[in-house]
Formats: C-alpha cells, sequence, structure tokens
C-alpha cells in the first residue's frame, strides 16, 4: 500500500501539479494514521460528526500534505 501511495502522490504533484492532498481517517484508525504520517502527512485538527457511516456521524482526523518541491 504504502508504494502504491508514495507513487500516487508523485505523480499528483510532479504530474499534475496540485499543491496539496488532503486525507481523512477515523480516530481508532491507527494503521492509517501510521502510514499517513510515513507519506509525510501532518495533522491539521479532528471534524466532529464528519460523515456519516452506518447511520452513525463519526469523527474523522484531518491531514493534509503540501508540494514542497522547488516550483511550489
Amino acid at each position: 500500500m504504502r508504494e502504491a501511495l508514495t507513487s500516487a502522490i508523485t505523480y499528483i504533484f510532479d504530474e499534475i501539479g496540485l499543491h496539496r492532498i488532503m486525507a481523512n481517517f477515523r480516530p481508532e484508525n491507527f494503521r492509517s494514521e501510521r502510514l499517513l504520517k510515513r507519506l509525510g502527512f501532518e495533522r491539521e485538527g479532528l471534524a466532529r460528526s464528519y460523515l456519516r457511516i452506518n447511520g452513525v456521524w463519526a469523527d474523522h482526523v484531518l491531514t493534509s500534505r503540501i508540494n514542497q518541491g522547488p516550483e511550489r
């Protein structure tokens, strides 16, 4: 998974030219948290009752990665 996402991030920044990528996960999903941290995403905050999943409003941790390339 990490290799695929690393390639996707490189493509998004270098080929498409996006400046920012956001990724959100549920607070109890520690594996996603670790993966995103290893990929260079930084925590921005908590969105309370962000999405309704299986009929229940769930909180999500908000993260992002900014393109730090020389052209940005």
